[in-house]
Formats: structure tokens, C-alpha cells, sequence
């Protein structure tokens, strides 16, 4: 394997980004795996993200096996195992990021035009065969999105992996809540690598600072990035800021490989199925797995994903990848494995959709409409939980879900969580390995109910699209209707189990989450993981010098209020 390491290449408005190649030894022509991302190309993985390559490789030996991990990086694709098979790596540091000076804006439209710059870069190189695959992670998978849609003409195939396409309502705010999981991983995992951050990160193969050789005062550093948490606090609606990062996915023509993870409510899940969705591409592909959010892209399931895809489109192997259905499900137990299956369409083309109506008087989830009823809940509260009847048969639930609710609240906004659970015949809360945290219920759902008016034109009976373009304050005591979108699950139930929802004030708590922490992630994983909504200016009662006083929010259920949830039900 051959190594250029800090190879500079010139963008179109004259700046100069930093690459490191790894390629084949020998005059020989490579298609090219390129990821442009904001977290170090010098920073090991292992050291970058202890805890998370230690539990990685603990739970996954395979993952360490078979490469020296040397060159492992964050989210991006170990060259020890594709240089081998026949391609290029190619790592670049996004502009004020690592070993690229300049201003570091992540997402933003001159940050989408350097990754355009980049792919044309790689694609006329002596050693490319022309041929250039985006593949990556999270911040290395949404950026793909965005430039996809302006056409390199050397982009040949991207390989989605655990990525938003929608900025504001996947990456800042959920239902119009915002989250505080931006900030947070900003500050940690962006600003710490920030180009010129002299904070001793040195490349343990180059010996060389990962931030660069340039040392900028405090003042400096700060003048240049922007504030992203700072900015998504003040753009509270989905306004120019976020258009200009949310693609229109219409555009992409490029082969596409979308692969989203059951448990990435929060960032990623939602992003990488309305992507398959909305994408032109006339060849594109759907695959759902679970586990945690690293997984999968470096098991040999994932890898060997990858290299079907990206062998068949960027060296025109004919190995049978466009002969398969479009939709490559894991589908979900109740106990933690996952059983493969395949399907022409998403949503699924022989699902059953079935409404259960909600029940304050019982706590229930009814197939007919109950009598009316009321239940008022403290917005900090325990919420309000209603169950489905125990089945003697299985029960499947693998798709979109949808809830219409009838609320009223004692101020003048009700800010709705809901949270789709599991109960063993004992009574036990089942809970799942999320994409971060190891404790998460199967699907949630968020919504401000200031925010609750519909985009007809773009809202589905299973996913409603709130345009999120103006608060609409609520009168203290008046009942109004609102329906809240449930992100995508895969369920499988055997007889004696229940599912239940939750409808409360805030962030899903598991009870017996315990301690558990990520050295890249701020807080405890308590069941939401990162994904949390305790901002003290979008959310006063979180203001700990001055809080609001809790709301007090009412749900009417059955007569002329026929709350429901509709249920993607498959049949086995």
C-alpha cells in the first residue's frame, strides 16, 4: 500500500484542503472511496474515541481482526481492508478542520462545493480510474446527500451510511423541539479538532499534529467557526438557513446504497428512508439493520454490503447486485436478533394498516372507539401509557407509524413526546441497542403542538410533514387536534408480549439505565441517548436560574376525540 499523506488539493475559490491517499503499490489505476469530514484524518480511532472502539471491538472481535487498525479513523473505511480488494482511500479534512485551514461551517453550501472539488480531484489522478464512491458514517454519509444533488461528473456511486438528508427536522429539531445534541457534539468532537486548536493531538503514524502546524490564539479559533449550537437555537423554524443544507433529493441521479439503523431515532433513521424515497436515482437501494450506530459499516455484514455495491459500479463487476429487490431488511426480534428479508417497496408492500384508538378511562389501545374520556399529565411527569391487549399470535410491526392526538394545555404550548415501548409477560420494559444508546425503545416521535399545522401536499396518513414555518399559540383550555410523526421501526412480538405508547412532557428515560456513559458523548445514556430536548431558551423549564413552571397537559380520548395510533402491522 502506497501513502501520500497531507496531499493538498486546491478548491475552486483558490483555498487548499489536506488529503491523505492510501492506493495499490504499483502503476496501477484505482477506483477511488473518498469521505470529507470534520474529525481529524490523523486522529486514530482508538484514540479519538476510546470507549467506543473498546466496546466496538469487545462486542464485535471480527470488526479488529485481520487489519493492524493503524489507519482505523472515525466513521470512515480502514484502507487496510479496501486497498487490497483494489481501491483508493482518499480522507480529507473539511475547510478549519484538522490539517485545512479556513472557516469551519459544518454543512454549509461552500463546504458542499469543496466536497464537489475534492470528488473531481480524485476522479483525474494518474492512479483513478476515474470512478469515485463516497462511503462513511453519519457526518461522512450526510454530506453525500448534499452533493450528490449537484452531479460531479466523477461521482459514480455513494454508499449512504447512517445519514440526515433534513437538517432541520433530523439534525436540530424534532417536531420543532430542538435538541441539545448539536451543541454538545459541536463543541466535543468538531471545535476539539478545529485546524490551528494546538491541544497536543499528535497522528500516531505521522507524528504530526493533527490539527495542523499552525497554533491560533483562542480568539482567533473562535472567529473562525461558527456557532452551530448557537445557530440552530436562533433559527427555530425551517427557514433559509436550512434549505440552503437540505437537499433537493429529486436531483440525485447517482447509484445509491441508503443504509439505516433501527435504533437511530434522532439523527439518522428518518434521514436515510425519506432519502431512498425521494431520491431520482433511477438505481437505488433500502437496507435497515440494527445495533449500534458503528457497527454494522465495519462487520464483515457490512463490509462485504459495501464491496458488492461498490464492486458492481466503480469496476463494473457483474455480480448479480442489480438482480436484487430494492428493500434488504433485518428485520427485529423481541429478544435482540435480527432475521434477513427482502421486499420490492417501502412501505412495505403487504402491510396491514391498522389504527388503535386510544383509552384514558382504561389505559388502553382499542380497535373500536372507546367512550369519551380525559387524562391530564405534568409535563415533567410520567406521562400517560396506553397498552395493546396481549396476543396469543405474533405480532410484526416493521414501518412508519402515525399518532392524532386531541390536547389542551394550561399554557399556551404543549411540547409532545411519544414513545412507542415493549413489555415482557412479566411486565418488564423490553428496550433495545440503539445507534448510541444501549437502552432504546423501539420508536419515538416528538412534536410542538405551536407547530402542529400539516403540509397536505406532502403529508402521508402514516408520516405527516409539519412545515414547521410558524408558532401557532395554543389558547390555555381549547382542544386541538395534532398528528405526530413516529419514526420507522422493525418489531417482532412473540404470543405473551406487549406494546404499548407513552405519551409524556419530555425525554424518554429507561429505569434502569444506570450510569453509562461515551468519552465522545456528553451526558449519561439514559434511553434517548444524546438526543435529548433540555435546551433552557427553547425549553424553559429546564432554565435552572429561572424555570418555567411545568405545564399541565390534557389528552381527550374516544367520543368526538378519536385519538389514535396507526400501527404498520405485517402479517406472518
Amino acid at each position: 500500500m502506497l501513502v501520500d499523506w497531507d496531499v493538498p488539493i486546491t478548491m475552486s475559490d483558490g483555498a487548499v484542503l489536506r488529503a491523505d491517499v492510501f492506493r495499490p503499490a504499483g502503476d496501477v489505476q484505482a477506483p477511488v472511496l473518498l469521505s470529507h469530514g470534520p474529525y481529524g484524518k490523523g486522529l486514530a480511532f482508538q484514540e479519538g474515541y476510546t470507549s467506543a472502539w473498546e466496546q466496538l471491538v469487545t462486542g464485535h472481535p471480527e470488526v479488529a481482526e485481520g487489519s493492524s487498525n493503524r489507519f482505523q479513523n472515525w466513521e470512515v473505511a480502514d484502507p487496510e481492508r479496501w486497498v487490497p480488494l483494489g481501491y483508493a482511500c482518499v480522507r480529507v479534512d473539511t475547510r478549519g478542520t484538522g490539517r485545512s485551514p479556513g472557516f469551519l461551517d459544518p454543512f454549509s453550501p461552500q463546504e458542499t462545493q469543496d466536497l464537489y472539488d475534492c470528488i473531481e480531484w480524485a476522479g483525474t489522478q494518474a492512479w483513478s480510474t476515474g470512478k469515485v464512491g463516497l462511503s462513511g458514517i453519519s457526518y461522512y454519509a450526510m454530506n453525500q446527500w448534499q452533493v450528490g444533488v449537484l452531479r460531479p461528473p466523477h461521482l459514480a456511486a455513494i454508499c449512504v451510511w447512517e445519514g440526515s438528508c433534513d437538517h432541520y427536522r433530523e439534525v436540530s429539531h424534532h417536531g420543532g423541539i430542538l435538541t441539545t445534541f448539536t451543541r454538545n457534539w459541536y463543541e466535543m468532537q468538531v471545535v476539539s479538532v478545529q485546524h490551528g486548536n494546538d491541544r497536543g493531538l499528535v497522528s500516531a503514524v505521522t507524528g504530526q499534529r493533527v490539527t495542523g502546524d499552525d497554533a491560533l490564539d483562542e480568539d482567533t479559533l473562535r472567529a473562525n467557526r461558527r456557532d452551530y449550537g448557537a445557530t440552530h437555537r436562533a433559527h427555530a423554524f425551517d427557514d433559509e438557513y436550512y434549505a440552503a443544507q437540505t437537499p433537493d433529493l429529486s436531483l440525485l441521479e447517482v447509484p445509491l446504497l441508503s443504509a439505516g439503523n433501527w435504533g437511530g431515532a434522532g439523527l439518522h433513521l428518518r434521514g436515510n428512508v425519506e432519502g431512498f424515497l425521494n431520491a431520482g436515482s433511477q438505481q437505488k437501494w433500502l437496507e435497515m439493520h440494527g445495533l449500534g450506530h458503528w457497527v454494522e459499516y465495519y462487520t464483515k455484514y457490512g463490509r462485504d454490503l459495501q464491496q458488492r455495491f461498490f464492486d458492481h459500479f466503480l469496476k463494473g463487476v457483474d455480480n448479480g447486485w442489480d438482480d436484487q429487490p430494492p428493500i434488504l431488511l433485518r428485520v427485529r426480534n423481541a429478544d435482540g436478533t435480527f432475521e434477513d428479508r427482502t421486499a420490492q417497496a417501502w412501505p412495505l408492500p403487504d402491510t396491514e394498516w391498522t389504527e388503535f384508538y386510544l383509552d384514558a378511562t382504561r389505559g388502553e389501545l382499542t380497535p373500536g372507539l372507546p367512550a369519551a374520556a380525559q387524562v391530564t399529565y405534568d409535563e415533567l411527569g410520567e406521562g400517560v401509557t396506553f397498552e395493546l391487549a396481549t396476543s396469543d399470535q405474533t405480532l410484526e410491526i416493521t414501518g412508519p407509524s402515525a399518532m392524532t392526538l386531541y390536547v389542551s394545555s394550561d399554557t399556551d404550548d404543549a411540547d409532545l413526546f411519544v414513545v412507542v415501548r415493549v413489555f415482557d409477560p412479566d411486565g418488564c420494559e423490553v428496550t433495545f441497542p440503539g445507534a448510541i444508546d444501549p437502552n432504546s425503545p423501539p420508536a419515538q416521535g416528538w412534536l410542538r403542538a405551536s407547530h402542529r399545522a400539516l403540509d397536505p401536499e406532502r403529508s402521508l396518513p402514516y408520516r405527516p410533514f409539519h412545515p414547521h414555518q410558524v408558532r401557532e399559540p395554543l389558547v390555555p383550555g381549547e382542544v386541538y387536534e395534532v398528528d405526530v410523526e413516529i419514526w420507522p421501526t422493525s418489531l417482532v412480538l412473540p404470543p405473551g408480549y406487549r406494546l404499548a405508547v407513552t405519551v409524556q412532557g419530555h425525554d424518554y428515560e429507561y429505569a434502569d439505565a444506570g450510569d453509562r456513559t461515551l468519552s465522545n458523548i456528553r451526558g449519561k445514556l439514559r434511553g434517548s441517548g444524546p438526543f435529548v430536548h433540555d435546551d433552557p431558551v427553547d425549553r424553559p423549564v429546564y432554565d435552572t436560574t429561572d424555570p418555567a413552571p411545568a405545564a399541565k397537559i390534557t389528552l381527550r380520548t374516544g367520543g368526538e376525540h378519536p385519538a389514535r395510533l396507526l400501527l404498520p402491522i405485517i402479517p406472518r
